[in-house]
């Protein structure tokens, strides 16, 4: 794979999964995930937006593919106006790890379970009583609770710091701990990105599947696409890439240099693709 910056061209597998979305395109699913990966990741995540070239780009390669869908760990409407993509014709969002589904302006999403909320009631007095730095945030996501050090001091201290008291919370009350980029989020078992992929490259009967995404929560989807390869399905994984995760890169077929890159390839893909 050859390395010029933070840009690889892709590995052999990946070259000819891309080949495979450009000649059948009527068959490939373009999963990508939203921070990091669609909007450049910001101190505060309210704030996050989509690259401005996103929506564009997701409007011109939709119609050309069995389907874009985007899958993130955000509640699905978040990412769509956060985004800018609610006039994204054919765009499905995959919100809270595949909990949550959002397609042609229509919402559904399911209760969230007990955990969840009685982690909501307890989570700051636990930050308190741990000591939490200033800076330490919450984000309430419906179905999860994310705790975010990246507005503190010394971000990856915190993190450190905090992830023993809250993973003995999440056992407590039913749920796992995902750590990300400088955040811990706590949220029910077996939602995760590699499992939403599966599910729903099996729904469109995909025979071609492209995944982007930038962080650790991205690990299970990579694992998701590697394993519909030995099932016979062209796969490919792209990272968008970051000085604060490299094991991403260290296992996608193509890297790229953060959302612009990503949008770039789309871009290209786009107008490579044979209609």
């Amino acid at each position: 794979m050859a390395n010029t910056g933070h840009v690889t061209s892709p590995t052999p597998v990946g070259a000819t999964a891309l080949a495979a979305i450009k000649e059948r395109a009527a068959g490939a699913v373009i999963a990508l995930d939203f921070d990091g990966t669609l909007a450049p990741i910001v101190e505060d995540p309210a704030t996050a937006r989509a690259h401005p070239g996103a929506p564009g780009a997701l409007t011109r390669l939709a119609p050309l593919v069995n389907a874009v869908v985007i899958i993130t760990g955000r509640p699905a409407a978040v990412a769509v106006e956060n985004g800018g993509f609610a006039e994204v014709e054919g765009l499905i969002v995959l919100g809270q790890y595949g909990a949550e589904r959002w397609e042609a302006g229509v919402l559904h999403a399911p209760e969230p379970p007990p955990g969840v909320a009685e982690v909501r009631a307890k989570l700051p007095q636990v930050l308190a009583a741990a000591g939490a730095p200033d800076g330490t945030s919450i984000e309430d996501k419906g179905n999860a609770l994310a705790v975010h050090t990246r507005r503190t001091p010394e971000p990856q201290v915190a993190m450190d710091r905090l992830r023993g008291i809250l993973a003995a919370l999440a056992e407590r009350t039913g749920l796992t701990v995902e750590p990300g980029r400088y955040v811990l989020e706590l949220r029910p078992p077996g939602m995760d990105k590699g499992a939403a992929l599966r599910d729903f490259v099996a729904e469109r009967a995909a025979t071609a599947v492209l995944y982007a995404g930038d962080d650790l929560g991205d690990l299970a989807a990579y694992e998701a696409v590697e394993e519909l390869r030995t099932r016979g399905v062209a796969g490919v994984t792209v990272c968008s890439s970051s000085d604060e995760v490299a094991v991403l890169a260290e296992r996608a077929d193509i890297v790229v240099d953060g959302p612009a890159g990503v949008v770039r390839l789309l871009t290209t893909l786009a107008a490579d693709i044979k209609v």
